[in-house]
């Protein structure tokens, strides 16, 4: 993750106003854009992960999303293609299909969500830098696993969100 990374700054209305550095993003609860791609594999399971302890925002916790933030000027498709590809080590995945989005506001953080699925069948080889564990769970035993396991608050809101329209 790189701190001095630019980011475009948003409104209410996802409308950029601005950019900034990450490290300054986050430190000055700057809204900005963030991407969210659930992977199913073949079997239609969830790609879950725990976050690696070094990461910037929500370390060591699960998430059943790949993704992150939009870089300056970057679409939301492409960034999560970018991002999909990049968090599951793979090539040739196809685009992920938008479904939804939602602005996510704490009083810690606020950025516009982009929620996104993609079917990946190739083996996955997530960074190490980013992904301390993963597996491919049900959709049963990922929701088993929701009350037990400290969720990504953002990626939890996402997916009680994307439940929901179901």
């Amino acid at each position: 993750m790189n701190e001095d990374e630019i980011l475009d700054i948003v409104d209410e209305n996802d409308e950029v106003i601005g950019q900034a550095p990450r490290g300054e993003v986050y430190a000055r609860r700057l809204r900005h854009r963030a991407v969210f791609i659930l992977a199913r594999d073949a079997e239609d399971r969830i790609f879950v992960h725990r976050r690696t302890p070094h990461k910037l925002v929500f370390p060591s916790h699960y998430d059943m999303f790949v993704g992150g933030v939009v870089g300056t000027g970057e679409s939301y498709d492409l960034a999560a293609h970018r991002e999909a590809s990049e968090e599951l080590g793979v090539t040739g995945l196809p685009q992920p299909t938008p479904l939804f989005r939602f602005l996510y506001e704490t009083p810690e953080h606020t950025w516009w969500s982009a929620v996104y699925e993609v079917r990946c069948t190739s083996p996955v080889a997530p960074q190490p830098e980013e992904v301390e564990w993963h597996a491919f769970l049900t959709a049963e035993e990922l929701e088993a696993r929701l009350p037990e396991w400290d969720w990504v608050p953002d990626g939890f809101d996402a997916y009680r969100r994307l439940r929901n329209l179901a």
